[in-house]
């Protein structure tokens, strides 16, 4: 019986379709955890390709393993430590355990206290502390989905932390598309294509048409045996294309493609709906109850959005879902300026402002076409709060979008008086520009 992912069903015994070898690894790896060995895996390969599902087959494991779960995500790859509060926040009641120093940085970093930035060793130390504290109790399963979106910061000090577990009882497995320089040194499993049989059946199961053995033969070779490919690319060719072997790949790359198939899917929904994918697509963090106040301020509810379903593209549970990362960007890129500005705007009013200040600003810029002195102020109020966590990439980021919406205003003032002489002059604080005449 195949799934959804191209796998079985958990009654099978070979596990996912054609992964038996990639399953009996991650197998032997909890078996170690379940023994009081700790482990470290990167799983790597191209977009589809079934990392997702294999950090799934590990999920299914009996629930003597406690698992927690971070998702890398494109936006939030400026924000410091994003990926490791999302990965850590179960444990936040175990921080009294630590040692003073070590607990005080992990508080900085995740806002819960002011103070210097720490040092990213001391961050890494006690994130260490934090997941063999928790480990006494019961094996603890880390995966990181999306490694290659983490941020900068948080992929420092998880890399760290990878290559120092021991005896802890500990696995930590990230799923990535490549080899990111922050995981270098830690073991690494490689996701090819699906081969032979296990490719024929998965595409048997996505058409509903017999196949000739040469199309079908074609269609795996030209996909590679990307399993995404091979449920999603049939849905885009009519029974003819798909009998006579028209229609097929010819040069857009594969993960195109799947996007492409994922387009075609969104733009045959109702408008609610897909206003709901584009609110759900613009917030990165995936709170369902963010998302529905976002939508309502639209005009998007519930009862018409989700009245003939999503066609399988997204999902609400405790966190909003959508089918593959490929997805999300299908939906974004679709959307027109004036869309997506829309969206950006009605997910920064509906954020607490004192619970999130710092995605109020992010969505206030990117729902603002043009100059706004408010704008930039909270921006670079969001910077100081970065470069206090110790996040210098994201206080970069902060602040060149605030001189970005201060430099427009500017200019349109320069323009507006030519004869006037003007420099720049910094302000005390190094996040603070002004426009002088």
């Amino acid at each position: 019986m195949v799934g959804p992912d191209g796998g079985p069903g958990r009654g099978d015994e070979v596990g996912l379709l054609g992964r038996r070898v990639e399953c009996a690894v991650l197998d032997r790896l909890v078996d170690a955890v379940r023994t009081g060995e700790s482990r470290a895996l990167v799983i790597h390969g191209p977009p589809g390709i079934g990392k997702s599902a294999l950090l799934g087959h590990l999920t299914d494991s009996p629930g003597d393993l406690r698992v927690l779960r971070a998702v890398g995500i494109e936006s939030e790859m400026e924000l410091p430590f994003a990926t490791l509060h999302q990965l850590c926040v179960p444990l936040v009641d175990r921080l009294e355990n630590l040692p003073t120093p070590q607990r005080t940085a992990l508080e900085t970093v995740f806002g819960i206290r002011a103070g210097p930035p720490p040092d990213r060793f001391l961050v890494g130390m006690a994130v260490l502390s934090l997941l063999a504290d928790a480990s006494q109790k019961r094996p603890l399963l880390c995966l990181v989905d999306d490694a290659h979106w983490m941020d900068r910061a948080s992929a420092q000090v998880l890399g760290f932390v990878g290559r120092r577990l021991l005896a802890e009882s500990i696995a930590l497995v990230f799923g990535a598309r490549e080899r990111a320089p922050d995981l270098l040194g830690l073991p690494d499993l490689e996701v090819t294509g699906l081969r032979g049989p296990a490719a024929h059946t998965l595409l048997e199961t996505a058409t509903h048409t017999r196949l000739d053995h040469d199309i079908r033969s074609r269609f795996v070779a030209e996909t590679q045996g990307n399993p995404l490919a091979l449920l999603e690319l049939p849905r885009a060719l009519s029974v003819t294309q798909l009998a006579g072997g028209f229609g097929l790949l010819n040069t857009d790359t594969v993960p195109g493609l799947i996007e492409q198939s994922f387009l075609r899917r969104v733009e045959d929904l109702p408008e609610q709906t897909r206003l709901l994918l584009l609110i759900a697509a613009a917030d990165p963090v995936g709170d369902p109850a963010l998302v529905w106040r976002a939508a309502d301020r639209i005009g998007v509810t519930p009862e018409e959005a989700l009245a003939d379903g999503t066609d399988g593209l997204l999902s609400f549970d405790l966190r909003v879902t959508f089918r593959h990362p490929l997805v999300r960007s299908a939906v974004y890129r679709s959307a027109t300026e004036s869309e997506r500005r829309s969206a950006h705007l009605s997910l920064a009013e509906a954020t607490d402002p004192r619970a999130d200040p710092d995605g109020r600003a992010w969505h206030l810029a990117s729902a603002t076409a043009g100059p706004d002195e408010s704008v930039a102020a909270e921006l670079e109020r969001s910077a100081g709060r970065a470069q206090a966590r110790g996040g210098l990439a994201a206080a970069a980021a902060f602040l060149q979008l605030s001189v970005g919406k201060a430099a427009s205003r500017m200019f349109t003032a320069l323009h507006a008086r030519p004869s006037c002489t003007c420099r720049w002059v910094s302000g005390t604080s190094a996040s603070r520009h002004r426009w002088a005449s």
